[in-house]
């Protein structure tokens, strides 16, 4: 426990305020970023920077020129700091009881600029596995230069204080019979699905796919005639050349491309439903020759209700009844049903594409319906949806059927 001071002891709300030293430390290492309030020149400064506390002292990150980076050579800098993780909005019948529910640290002390070069290392590699654990060892450590450049200030952890407040609404007894919606709305910080650099040909290492849903995952799947990898712009040239037969296009949502840029409009397109978490797309590459040959998604991600829908997919003419659509169906399915554990997979397509229906029927689906007028064609005009579904109860037998047709499937010849 931290003994309280002057400066850390509550003159109000003295029921919201702590001095746990173990929950100090885990709002520290849970939040990102913090405010940094010192004095220069009789002049009040906040400035917003990155910590990591490493046992009991609080580093904070800055560069060699900042103001506080050089008023605290010598003795040292005074220094406000405070950390703080809003959990939600509290929404009262009264606009007085509105509030927040937060968790918030405040350490005061005198910072020191750190000077030896093997802590000032240490703390950035502690900065850096905070933002991702195994990060250090996955890029480049910083240069001489880039370390000169740098600045450090450590404070020790001594003079801390935790404030926070949980729990709902608290209205005056008065105002409960107001008709106004009263309650409490959650907030919290979660990872977005990573989105590479331009360029960025490495796949997104396994730290960070962790930290989004598995469903959401475009995990690289392997098979004897495909391989399935996340859809990338730089697959647009080699997309668009193995699909450029309007024959591919016949009963598809959207028009054909007229040339490569208008691929990459649409693997954009797929990117950006990604980042909203509402697809997962991959390329469909040919395992036997290398060649980026068409692409498939996962649509309708419902981890909730646990399923998914398998769509998006068009396929190069030349790679039409090989093993590479077969196999592709079969590491999506082996993927939502024995990876993710989902309960229902759903297929959809034109009811006027009697190929597509045949080649889901014939992966075991059954079709359910068929959804009218559902959505418009490139044409304009409307389509009728034909609807499938498979259970995870048919999985089974529909595995040992997809495995028996890719035995006697030729492979594709090189």
């Amino acid at each position: 426990m931290y003994a309280p001071t002057d400066r850390t002891t509550a003159s109000r709300s003295r029921d919201r305020m702590s001095y746990d030293e173990a929950a100090a430390h885990a709002i520290l290492d849970e939040a990102y970023d913090c405010a940094l309030g010192f004095t220069v020149d009789g002049e009040p400064r906040v400035l917003p920077t990155l910590h990591v506390r490493v046992g009991d002292t609080l580093y904070l990150h800055g560069s060699t020129g900042s103001r506080p980076l050089l008023a605290a050579r010598g003795d040292g800098l005074p220094v406000c700091v405070a950390v703080t993780l809003l959990d939600g909005l509290v929404y009262g019948r009264s606009q007085f009881h509105h509030s927040a529910n937060y968790r918030s640290v405040v350490a005061h002390g005198t910072a020191r600029l750190v000077t030896d070069q093997r802590e000032k290392l240490r703390m950035l590699t502690a900065l850096v596995e905070k933002a991702a654990a195994g990060r250090s060892a996955d890029s480049r450590p910083p240069s001489r230069r880039e370390l000169a450049e740098t600045a450090v200030l450590a404070l020790p952890l001594r003079e801390v204080s935790v404030r926070a407040r949980t729990g709902g609404v608290r209205d005056e007894e008065t105002d409960l019979a107001l008709p106004h919606w009263a309650g409490v709305v959650p907030l919290r910080l979660t990872a977005g699905l990573p989105e590479p650099d331009a360029g960025m040909t490495a796949p997104v290492p396994a730290y960070l796919r962790e930290r989004t849903s598995p469903w959401l995952d475009p995990a690289v799947l392997r098979g004897e005639h495909v391989l399935l990898e996340p859809l990338d712009l730089a697959h647009a040239d080699e997309l668009h050349a193995a699909t450029a037969d309007p024959e591919v296009w016949r009963h598809l949502g959207s028009p054909q491309p007229a040339d490569a840029a208008g691929t990459a409009d649409g693997i954009a397109t797929a990117l950006a439903a990604h980042r909203r978490g509402e697809r997962v797309p991959w390329a469909q590459r040919c395992a036997v020759t290398g060649a980026v040959v068409g692409t498939t998604s996962f649509y309708e991600v419902d981890p909730e209700r646990r399923a998914v829908a398998i769509g998006y997919t068009y396929l190069g003419r030349p790679w039409w009844r090989t093993g590479i659509n077969t196999e592709a169906k079969l590491l999506l399915l082996t993927r939502a049903f024995e990876e993710l554990g989902a309960e229902r997979v759903v297929w959809h397509t034109d009811i006027r594409n009697e190929r597509s229906q045949r080649a889901i029927e014939r992966l075991g689906a059954s079709r359910e319906g068929v959804l009218r007028r559902h959505r418009l064609r490139p044409d304009g005009s409307w389509r009728d949806t034909v609807q499938y579904s498979m259970i995870v109860d048919e999985w089974p037998n529909a595995q040992v059927t997809l495995r028996e047709r890719l035995r006697r499937t030729a492979p594709v010849a090189p």
